[in-house]
């Protein structure tokens, strides 16, 4: 066991699947949130390992669609009018993420972690041995007409680029794959290595449970600050407790942020607040995860029911939930599987970590040395967890990565 110690700030998906990773590798790991482990975005995320789902959200058919979306109290992005003067400077940075050229570069930066994290999803599963696994089907993304199928042209291209794997379903072949599937919907496109974890919520509780045996701490207690000379060497807890360190991995989600700035470094980290709804008596079966491009949801079978979730809102991470979002992707949801009953629910909110430019920061920090962040996944939290844990843990122990991490580098903001 090394002498170093490590904090690592964050208890999701991302930060559970780090500390593990370092107290595997011999660190003497502290893992520190606010909250109970998997109780932020990780608890209600959509269980979806998302390999094909590395688009980079800023692009100019984004901002060709953005009005009608806004204007639709029923779209897939909610602006809040009270919030927004404060996203003005996280929008001009989107904006200039839009530029085809850097779309290409970070479509390519978000494929290479893809075509990486369901093989490390799958093997960071079989070492943990705690039940969770990944499904074996894959996730069919559903249109109504050419219309919607044609709109999606530009991912599925990008997958053809990029090596992935799908397949055209057509409208007779359906729901040979889905019997509950509406027979509005007239075509499919199958992402087979699309897959659905039985329960995200638990593969964080094990991982927990295993970097425990192996010796590692878990602290819930808010971070206030840091200690610092020439490089970090503590971090500061609520109460006045001191954590000495040798390094501090910050990977608290929408949170980091805020903790980036007492560093001196602010990171332009938003939060996009999702929603989901877990029917736990949907009197229906599906295989398969579902995606609906067109009207922005989910379905996924995880967690011993069916959830549903999707949809954007920007209001900061004090704004109330307003659940009307999640009664709008179940709304929505019962098109595409009109035989789905909504019975035995649960609603939940949650702040999934949103950065301009789509892809996360994995990389030191440009102002502390023995800072290192490890944020702003957005939508793929789950889905990078495993690969960014190993990058980092390679990072962290100074061997070279497997991968160049020049893309991810805090220093492009």
């Amino acid at each position: 066991m090394s002498s170093k110690t490590t904090v690592v700030v964050g208890a999701g998906i991302i930060g559970a699947s780090i500390a593990y990773e370092l107290q595997k590798r011999g660190r003497n790991v502290v893992m520190v949130d606010g909250n109970a482990p998997g109780q932020g975005a990780s608890f209600g995320n959509m269980a979806s390992v998302a390999v094909t789902e590395f688009m980079p959200l800023a692009r100019m058919s984004t901002w060709r669609h953005m009005p009608g979306w806004l204007i639709d109290p029923e779209g897939p992005v909610s602006v809040s009018p009270k919030y927004f003067p404060r996203l003005i400077p996280w929008f001009s940075r989107f904006i200039l993420a839009s530029n085809p050229s850097t779309v290409q570069k970070l479509e390519c930066a978000g494929a290479e972690l893809c075509q990486r994290s369901l093989a490390d999803t799958e093997e960071l599963l079989a070492e943990i041995d705690g039940g969770v696994r990944v499904s074996k089907q894959g996730c069919l993304s559903l249109y109504a007409n050419d219309r919607e199928f044609a709109g999606d042209r530009e991912r599925i291209e990008m997958l053809h680029r990029h090596g992935f794997d799908y397949e055209i379903i057509e409208h007779s072949k359906i729901r040979d794959l889905e019997p509950e599937i509406s027979d509005k919907i007239t075509k499919a496109v199958l992402l087979p290595d699309n897959r659905t974890l039985t329960d995200p919520y638990q593969m964080v509780v094990q991982l927990v449970a295993r970097f425990k045996a192996l010796g590692g701490q878990v602290q819930q207690s808010k971070v206030t600050g840091f200690k610092r000379g020439a490089r970090i060497s503590g971090v500061h807890l609520q109460g006045g407790t001191i954590l000495e360190a040798d390094n501090v991995v910050l990977c608290a989600g929408a949170f980091t942020g805020g903790l980036s700035r007492l560093l001196g470094e602010p990171i332009p980290l938003e939060t996009e607040r999702g929603y989901h709804t877990q029917i736990m008596a949907p009197d229906i079966t599906i295989k398969h995860s579902i995606i609906w491009p067109a009207k922005a949801f989910m379905v996924s079978p995880t967690a011993g029911g069916i959830r549903v979730g999707g949809t954007v809102e920007l209001a900061g991470l004090n704004a109330t939930p307003n659940y009307k979002r999640a009664k709008i992707t179940v709304k929505h949801a019962r098109k595409a599987l009109p035989n789905l009953k909504i019975q035995n629910i649960s609603e939940w909110m949650g702040h999934r970590p949103a950065l301009p430019d789509t892809i996360p920061v994995m990389s030191p920090s440009a102002k502390t040395p023995g800072v290192f962040y490890a944020t702003g996944h957005g939508h793929l939290g789950m889905t990078y967890a495993a690969t960014t844990a190993k990058l980092m843990g390679q990072l962290i122990c100074g061997e070279r990565p497997d991968i160049d991490l020049s893309p991810y580098s805090v220093t492009r903001f």
